[in-house]
């Protein structure tokens, strides 16, 4: 008869940590479940506001006043014929309170002398809302 013996208990091997996956899936679930039910909030303030009392305001007419290379000035398209013609624009722009806007518009062409005598004209008058354009072509 032959008795068969055991190894000695050190070499067995036992497992002897805990399988966490199990638990991991079961915690995942419950978090997408929690996350699914929770109803979603939404964070308004209601607030009463002023109510404006006026429309809003209307924006300033442009004046195009153009020089062409020839040295010509044109108001909003029409050629003025002399200097006094555009000191009794620029008068009456003057009068009414610089509402309007010029817009100064010189041909890279022309000669300096036509736009320096619309400047010193416009701050002789008393015109304040005047720009010069560069960027935009003349339409011919």
């Amino acid at each position: 008869m032959s008795i068969s013996r055991l190894p000695p208990p050190e070499t067995h091997d036992l497992m002897l940590d805990i399988n966490t996956t199990p638990l991991i899936d079961v915690m995942l679930v419950l978090l997408i479940m929690l996350i699914v039910t929770i109803p979603i909030q939404t964070h308004s303030v209601h607030l009463d506001l002023p109510q404006p009392a006026s429309p809003p305001p209307v924006p300033p007419p442009v004046i195009r006043l153009t020089i062409d290379a020839q040295d010509r000035v044109a108001w909003n398209g029409t050629l003025l014929a002399s200097r006094s013609e555009l000191e009794q624009q620029l008068k009456a722009v003057a009068a009414e309170g610089n509402r309007s806007e010029i817009h100064l518009q010189p041909d890279p062409a022309a000669s300096y002398a036509p736009v320096a005598m619309v400047l010193s004209e416009a701050q002789r008058l008393g015109v304040t809302r005047l720009g010069i354009l560069d960027q935009e072509p003349l339409s011919r």
